[in-house]
């Protein structure tokens, strides 16, 4: 890469230093300033970092299917049974109620239990698409970053080239307003005649339909600048327009390179392919059994119960003023159990081949998106490059003119005090300057936006 300096004369920067001083203050916003905004509050970002917190929470769920389970619970049950009245048949004959039972019963149990399953081929393979759908967010985060960063500095100067060319239509319009002045003065002496009078009055009325139109341009690119920081337009700053730009030369071979490397974007799209065919392989090993181990243990497990019921005789007549009571009580200290099973499903509804289907989709997806990266590639990097090479040309050619157009206004000022130019040939001159200085402003600010496009196609935006 090379780098190349434009050499101007001492004129022309201190008439651009001019130009520029009326708009630098104490607040104003950088280009810098910017992009730091937009890098904390524009809604692309906001929506990129949720993008990592939803591809988190898919991992997170693609690990509860490795991890066991664990649980606790702690059972009080309470149970009363009173006045229950049964019959009795014999020899076919049904005798009327006479027995009444009550009972009382309390079991207390604490449970610790688990469940794991053991060689899930799905769920390990679904761990690995969830991990490189977390690192493709990751990745896409960054080249959202410099997306942001290009869009914002490719306002920033939008708004730099508006401001200026308002300055200019400002100017134009007194200019037009001075020539109307005199121009009517001369008419009043009979210098002129009506036609340029007429003339005189129509670029007066022109000029002041381009400086409003120039003025309300400015605004609407300051609110596509607020939209992009991610603030409301009255918060924004007065715009910094200083304007400064070095041409430097670019390796198409030694860019393409570098950008094949470094692209957070082709990244990203390996990575989703990569998450793609994990989670086809995770839909299709569905299909094949898996072991899982649960287990349970009951510690200081209790019941009590109490009974209370009357005597009855050999022919189950209660025995009046007698009743059978008793009380049992029974502690376990521990109670163990564990399962191992072979799980096969294997007829699940069609929910199976749904998966394989949903993940066969998302896989040609992937490939796509990846292809379609690596084919363009070659062709952004060299517009890129074909824009960056106009915008120098552009810088160039607009610096000899603004040369020429001082040069111009200098002759036209010497003869204009020698009496050999009109007053209009010289309002023309000043006229030619300023238009000269705008399309100056235009040329650098369209080197610095090339500069951030070529960084955004390799992957150095940041």
């Amino acid at each position: 890469m090379r780098t190349m300096r434009w050499t101007r004369p001492r004129a022309l920067l201190a008439a651009l230093g001019t130009l520029w001083a009326g708009a630098a203050g104490a607040a104003t916003l950088t280009a810098d300033d910017a992009v730091r905004i937009a890098l904390k509050s524009n809604s692309q970002i906001i929506n990129a970092e949720a993008s990592i917190l939803d591809a988190k929470g898919g991992l997170y769920s693609a690990w509860s299917g490795l991890l066991p389970r664990v649980s606790a619970d702690y059972s009080r049950d309470e149970s009363w049974l009173t006045n229950r009245v049964g019959n009795q048949a014999v020899g076919g004959v049904v005798f009327p109620p006479r027995t009444t039972f009550e009972s009382q019963s309390h079991s207390t149990d604490p449970t610790i239990s688990g469940s794991w399953s053991v060689l899930n081929l799905s769920s390990l393979t679904g761990l690995s698409a969830a991990r490189n759908a977390l690192q493709a967010s990751r990745l896409r985060r960054v080249s959202t970053r410099q997306d942001v960063v290009l869009n914002t500095l490719r306002q920033f100067y939008e708004v730099v080239k508006a401001t200026h060319l308002s300055r200019v239509a400002n100017g134009s319009l007194q200019l037009a307003r001075d020539d109307e002045r005199r121009v009517r003065a001369m008419f009043d002496v009979g210098s002129v005649s009506k036609s340029d009078l007429l003339k005189a009055q129509v670029r007066s009325a022109q000029s002041e339909l381009d400086s409003l139109t120039a003025t309300q341009g400015v605004v609407i690119q300051r609110i596509a600048l607020a939209n992009l920081l991610g603030v409301a337009e009255a918060a924004v700053a007065e715009i910094d327009t200083t304007l400064t730009a070095e041409a430097k030369s670019f390796d198409g071979a030694a860019l393409l390179a570098e950008a094949e490397a470094s692209r957070p974007d082709l990244k990203a799209a390996e990575a989703d392919l990569r998450s793609a065919r994990s989670n086809l392989r995770s839909a299709r090993f569905a299909r094949l059994p898996y072991l899982s181990l649960s287990g349970s243990a009951t510690f200081n497990s209790s019941s009590d119960s109490r009974f209370d019921q009357p005597l009855t005789d050999s022919t189950g007549s209660e025995i009046p003023g007698t009743r059978a009571t008793g009380n049992t009580r029974s502690e376990i200290d521990h109670v163990y159990s564990a399962r191992l099973a072979l799980i096969w499903n294997v007829f699940d509804g069609l929910a199976t081949d749904a998966r394989n289907a949903s993940a066969r989709a998302q896989l040609i997806r992937a490939e796509e998106a990846r292809d379609a990266l690596h084919r363009n590639l070659q062709a952004d990097v060299n517009q890129a490059l074909i824009v960056h090479r106009e915008a120098i040309s552009r810088a160039t050619v607009a610096s000899r003119a603004l040369d020429s157009a001082f040069e111009n206004l200098k002759l036209t000022q010497e003869k204009y005090h020698v009496g050999s130019a009109t007053i209009l040939e010289l309002i023309d001159a000043q006229v030619q300057l300023q238009r000269a200085q705008n399309d100056q402003v235009t040329a650098l600010a369209s080197i610095r936006v090339a500069e951030a496009q070529i960084n955004r196609v390799r992957g150095h935006a940041e």
